[in-house]
């Protein structure tokens, strides 16, 4: 069977999918047989929910090139709202509407943040995504439908492997095929220079605005899957440092790379497991490690590339030319 002059075997996205399907197999095994206890796959859905923030976030800063700061409070709307049809709607009907409830609420604050702030650029687009993250966790720490700073508890557990890796799956599809259509070339098109992409033609404001509202929508189901595993939500969860955490991932990682917002959040949710029985110095080491990474790889894990069987080969020979240099000259 031919795929664009290619076989089925030799497709780069059938590779992709053999792989991810082989992830979700090892981990559902291991789940099944104990080998993970429940604070391991803690660490998971933590990770996932990473992963769909950062990769989110990658398509608005990244890819768009808008320094937002406010991707915690899109999160928030998808918990609360997601969080407030769980408890009145039980059983799986009730975590999916939730779930496209709380991306739909996050969605809609994309579109009316979005309009008036993305007419600005750099520190000052940065400041007013703040400052819109701020406002909406102070709303929430202050209606009592919320219960206040309290948060709301005893929230229902919806979420599973399955679950979790078919909503990572739909997300990373849906930034993938979106950079591959039009809009998303448009996007990347601002993001290298705006002033150009306007001077031929791109309508800078209501790409940047769609960039804004896929981004908010995919963070809104992030809060939302959080809502339905961790059975307590408050506001100060989601506070600046959560916008911050998830920045971090993204520059980590590489700022417009899809895999490397994946193996940022992948290996700094780990680094964070690691580092959790050193309560006392976990952020010192935290940070120092972050800045050893940076100082070493300014540009992250993955710089603006993706992850390729093509690339791991051309590292792969790079470092054993390393190694045969340095052989050579020890034998000299």
């Amino acid at each position: 069977m031919k795929i664009s002059g290619k076989t089925l075997g030799q497709s780069a996205a059938f590779r992709k999918l053999v792989g991810a399907l082989v992830i979700y197999a090892v981990i559902q095994i291991l789940l099944a047989t104990g080998l993970l206890s429940d604070y391991y796959f803690a660490t998971i859905v933590t990770i996932g929910i990473n992963v769909i923030l950062a990769v989110s976030l990658n398509l608005i800063t990244g890819f768009t090139g808008q320094f937002s700061l406010g991707h915690a409070g899109f999160m928030s709307i998808g918990a609360y709202f997601c969080a407030f049809i769980t408890l009145r709607v039980e059983g799986i009907p009730g975590f999916l509407l939730g779930i496209l409830v709380g991306g739909c609420a996050a969605a809609l604050v994309g579109v009316l943040v979005g309009l008036p702030t993305l007419r600005l650029r750099g520190d000052y687009l940065a400041i007013a995504t703040l400052g819109m993250a701020e406002i909406i966790r102070i709303i929430f720490q202050n209606i009592k439908i919320t219960n206040g700073a309290a948060g709301l508890s005893n929230l229902p557990q919806y979420v599973n492997w399955p679950w979790l890796f078919l909503f990572i799956a739909a997300v990373v599809a849906l930034t993938v095929n979106f950079l591959h259509s039009s809009p998303g070339r448009a996007c990347i098109a601002i993001r290298e220079d705006e002033i150009a992409a306007e001077a031929m033609g791109i309508n800078t404001t209501r790409y940047k605005v769609t960039a804004f509202i896929i981004g908010a929508f995919c963070a809104g189901v992030a809060g939302a899957l959080y809502a339905t595993y961790f059975p307590r939500i408050k506001p100060d969860t989601f506070g600046f440092m959560k916008s911050v955490d998830i920045l971090v991932i993204v520059v980590f990682g590489g700022l417009g790379s899809i895999t490397g917002s994946i193996l940022g959040a992948i290996v700094l949710g780990l680094i964070s497991m690691f580092l959790s029985s050193y309560t006392e110095l976990r952020m010192v080491l935290y940070a120092l490690l972050l800045v050893i990474i940076m100082i070493f790889r300014p540009q992250g894990l993955m710089g603006s590339r993706e992850l390729s069987l093509a690339l791991m080969k051309r590292a792969g020979d790079h470092l054993m030319g390393l190694f045969r240099k340095k052989e050579k000259e020890g034998r000299v």
